[in-house]
């Protein structure tokens, strides 16, 4: 418990330095078609009456900030448990430079994958991040954890499933932000956002605990938070897009469909994905992006070829970093290790005192 709070408060640590350093540079920056540049670095040029848009360019770094920070460490859940300390970090350092940080500046910063870019007038539609954000921590949480390996006792169950529902709360309402606030202004876009993300999330929670129900014949407290996460993940791209009528639709298909490739992936496929994290979050996004064009919101052609470019990219560069760092750094811990838990192989603490 207490490897994956370090992991979790040491990224944030680690990327908000890196973003403030080079990575909003990259993903924000006056570049070409596909490179944001180094112009600025630092902040570079960037003071108290520098606006970005209608805000304070100041207040859009920090805000994008959040996205840098949130996406590499939603990847950790799909190796919690058996991978070192040293390779968490340095992997999710390189991870948001070279691949959140591009895939940012195609999609949001001016790239090629906008608006006037390879797609023409109207490029892709992402609003808050289901190709930037969801689909990229996915893909790349199932090309690591195919590299590592199952964990070695296969007999665990969710550590404390009431926590679990703690930290979907909290979820849920933070993801207001995220999809409210992507809309840079109190104004009917982001109440907008704010309505069709609430209502994605419960149709999401609702159409999981029916199909989960119908296939096994109980409704599971885990299951309905996976469910809730995974209509939020797919309103994540339509939020401002869509009636609220729509994201119910979406939200109740991801509910079923994320449904589906969790067992694909955990019982046919036998990966080790702790946390679903492909399942809910690629899955989610990938079906939010499609579904835009399906609404009619988007071009077909602008949403399926971004969401391919964006998965060859995260696959290439994921697997890149893995094996570089794999190389340099221990990857796994030993078995031993693994066993007698990280909070002590990895930490020297307990989450919990002990009965003497």
């Amino acid at each position: 418990m207490l490897s994956v709070f370090l992991q979790c408060f040491a990224i944030t640590i680690v990327v908000s330095l890196l973003w403030f350093a080079l990575g909003y540079s990259i993903a924000f920056g006056d570049g070409n078609a596909v490179w944001g540049g180094l112009g600025k670095i630092f902040l570079a040029g960037i003071g108290p009456d520098t606006l970005r848009g209608t805000i304070p360019e100041n207040l859009f770094f920090l805000f994008q900030m959040t996205f840098a920070i949130i996406t590499p460490a939603l990847i950790v859940g799909a190796f919690v448990e058996r991978v070192r300390f040293s390779f968490v970090i340095a992997f999710s350092a390189l991870w948001m430079l070279l691949v959140f940080s591009p895939i940012a500046y195609w999609i949001w910063g001016g790239g090629f994958l906008g608006d006037g870019g390879i797609w023409g007038a109207t490029g892709v539609r992402d609003f808050a991040g289901g190709i930037v954000v969801h689909v990229t921590v996915g893909v790349a949480a199932l090309v690591v954890a195919v590299m590592i390996g199952r964990r070695v006792d296969q007999t665990q169950v969710p550590h404390n499933p009431g926590y679990v529902l703690i930290g979907a709360a909290m979820l849920w309402v933070g993801w207001f932000g995220f999809n409210g606030g992507s809309a840079l202004a109190a104004n009917g876009a982001a109440a907008n956002a704010m309505a069709v993300t609430h209502i994605a999330a419960v149709a999401g929670a609702m159409s999981w605990c029916i199909w989960e129900g119908v296939r096994t014949g109980k409704v599971t407290l885990v299951g309905l938070v996976s469910g809730l996460v995974a209509g939020l993940a797919t309103a994540t791209p339509t939020a401002s897009y869509i009636h609220p009528v729509a994201a119910m639709i979406s939200g109740g298909i991801a509910g079923v469909v994320c449904q589906e490739a969790q067992l694909l992936i955990r019982m046919r496929l036998k990966i080790d994905d702790s946390l679903d994290v492909f399942a809910i979050h690629a899955v989610g996004g990938s079906l939010g992006i499609v579904l835009l064009a399906v609404f009619g919101a988007a071009p077909v052609l602008a949403q399926v070829g971004s969401l391919v470019i964006a998965i060859l990219w995260t696959v290439i560069m994921t697997y890149a970093i893995a094996q570089l760092l794999r190389g340099l750094l221990p990857m796994r811990v030993n078995p031993e290790e693994e066993v007698q838990g990280l909070d002590i192989a990895t930490h020297g603490e307990r989450a919990y005192l002990l009965d003497t």
